[in-house]
């Protein structure tokens, strides 16, 4: 079984200030731990899963499809899930995904659709760059199917209504 183990995500942001690590985001100071974050839902790739907030036991790639502590809630959304084979790897059809395609994210009641905006693959080294946009944006990453020594990411920004 393929296994994706994520050190941590350098994010390269453009005109917005990053925040130490452990203040990432005023809004996820006001999380309770025991609460869901959201649903994601891919029905290219028939994926609908739960997402358990920041600081939540469950929040974690060894169980579910998991919110990376460097997103920037709602600005910008990093999730992270494992590819390859087994009842985890959530993300093992994520390279199906094309441009344009759609993701929605139900999270607080409500229901937001996302476009994927841009796919590619970086070298893994425990980083992965990402340029935020000036839409809220939605980064999904895991272990390239192709090449195990690179990431899958996949760049996606809200649908203008």
């Amino acid at each position: 079984m393929k296994k994706i183990y994520i050190i941590s995500i350098l994010i390269v942001l453009l005109n917005v200030n990053v925040k130490p690590k452990n203040n990432i985001s005023s809004n996820n100071n006001n999380i309770k731990k025991t609460e869901l974050f959201g649903t994601l839902i891919i029905k290219k790739i028939n994926l609908k899963e739960d997402i358990y907030n920041i600081g939540n036991k469950n929040n974690t790639i060894e169980k579910h499809v998991t919110l990376l502590e460097q997103s920037i809630i709602p600005e910008l959304i990093i999730i992270a899930a494992h590819s390859g084979t087994g009842k985890i790897a959530y993300f093992e059809r994520l390279d199906e995904l094309k441009i344009n395609d759609e993701i929605t994210l139900i999270n607080n009641k409500k229901k937001k659709t996302y476009i994927v905006k841009e796919i590619w693959e970086e070298k893994k080294n425990g980083y992965i760059n990402i340029n935020k946009e000036k839409k809220n944006q939605l980064v999904l990453t895991t272990c390239s199917p192709k090449n195990n020594k690179y990431q899958l990411i996949v760049n996606c920004i809200i649908k203008d209504k």
